[in-house]
């Protein structure tokens, strides 16, 4: 499995209208991707959930590395066109599951450096029994944790219902639309 996310700022006087548009026109679109577990249309607007600029993004949970290819060399055309060449982040996901939630509402990432000197087996261990853990919350639509073995990252992400204690430095998103064609197929 494969997380993917890239953010395109938005000048400070953007009508978000036009966002909102966007994500309710295109999200229907990838309601029966295949090999893609979810995508969250995002939102960070300006004084909302902690926002000090205006953002528009996309977070996605392939199911292997040759959807997301398909993705990148077919549909990712439209976002180009649109807003350019985004730089899109990317972790193989250690642990990803559906939780008991169902209208994704918010969604929150939080980066966390690994240190140099840690046993690398423990870290993604334990990480995947945190998510494991973070997905049984009431509120919690899915959850995913990746790493990033190129800075030594680790991602969590969370899809929520509603707001959550995410955890320090998470930063939080408005979930405009959430195609979620093999959600289920997640373990709970």
């Amino acid at each position: 499995m494969l997380i993917a996310h890239y953010e395109h700022r938005l000048p400070a006087d953007y009508d978000l209208g036009i966002i909102r548009h966007r994500a309710a026109q295109r999200g229907k679109l990838w309601d029966d991707t295949p090999g893609l577990f979810f995508k969250a249309f995002l939102l960070r607007e300006p004084g909302r959930f902690g926002a000090a600029a205006g953002s528009y993004s996309s977070l996605y949970l392939w199911q292997s590395q040759q959807a997301f290819v398909g993705f990148v060399s077919t549909r990712f055309r439209s976002v180009t066109d649109s807003f350019g060449r985004p730089q899109i982040q990317t972790r193989f996901a250690l642990d990803a599951r559906r939780g008991q939630g169902s209208v994704a509402r918010l969604a929150y990432r939080q980066d966390i450096d690994i240190p140099r000197d840690a046993d690398l087996a423990d870290v993604l261990a334990t990480e995947a029994a945190h998510n494991e853990r973070a997905a049984g919350q009431p509120a919690v639509v899915a959850a995913a944790v990746g790493v990033d073995v190129e800075r030594w990252r680790l991602t969590r992400v969370l899809l929520s219902e509603g707001e959550l204690a995410a955890g320090p430095g998470a930063v939080a998103y408005q979930v405009l639309y959430l195609a979620q064609p093999l959600l289920g197929e997640l373990p709970r």
